[in-house]
């Protein structure tokens, strides 16, 4: 049977608009018998609006007038002429000019260079390359390794800036919140004197010198 849309809100609209059986309304809307029952005491759906199947073409009205004269008899429904608009669309492939391709390696090394945070799945649908090349990047095996050189993206034309930044953002977040759950902190933190048991050496006070005196007189040198 062809997957209807909408289903729920579909059933409503028969529920409240044909004489078909529970049972006929929950095969054609793929839902259990006692779901569409809940539909028809107002306990499921309450808030859906229903769907005319007819209207969108999912249901031809033949189709619906031999079900309501045969409770035994099961609808068929019909592709509707919105499906192919609600598919979801695929993300083709990044595509990277020919004069360009050449150019990957740099910008891979780049990211190995100043951001290892980045994922190379990340690296690799920003830059349209493979994770095999930017593996032979990381270790030298690349066969032009020799003349590779680390340069950003966006000089090379790549991705945009903004492209860019969002990898490096999300990068950024991710490794943050592994390191909090590994109880990692960014830079060294200083204990207090009174938990680390060192107490501040307190300044050496020298006594002030005394005037030194020849004889008894008190005549000073």
């Amino acid at each position: 049977m062809t997957d209807i849309l909408m289903p729920k809100a579909t059933a409503v609209w028969l529920v409240d608009n044909t004489s078909l059986t529970f049972d006929q309304v929950a095969d054609f809307c793929g839902l259990h018998p006692l779901e569409v029952k809940g539909i028809a005491d107002g306990e499921v759906a309450r808030d859906i609006r229903g769907a005319d199947p007819i209207a969108n073409g999912q249901l031809s009205r033949e189709e619906l007038d031999r079900a309501q004269a045969n409770a035994k008899y099961r609808m068929t429904a019909q592709k509707s002429r919105h499906a192919e608009l609600l598919k979801p669309v695929k993300k083709a492939p990044r595509y990277t000019p020919v004069s360009r391709r050449q150019d990957r390696p740099d910008a891979i090394a780049w990211f190995i260079r100043n951001h290892p945070e980045v994922a190379d799945s990340q690296i690799a649908r920003l830059l349209g390359t493979t994770k095999a090349t930017i593996d032979q990047v990381r270790t030298r095996s690349h066969w032009n390794s020799a003349q590779i050189k680390p340069v950003d993206p966006v000089t090379l034309g790549l991705s945009t800036q903004m492209e860019l930044d969002a990898v490096v953002k999300k990068a950024a977040e991710k490794k943050a919140k592994d390191d909090a759950k590994r109880g990692i902190v960014d830079g060294p933190t200083l204990e207090p004197a009174s938990e680390t048991g060192v107490a501040k050496a307190a300044p050496e006070v020298h006594e002030a010198e005394q005037p030194h005196y020849d004889d008894e007189d008190g005549d000073e040198d």
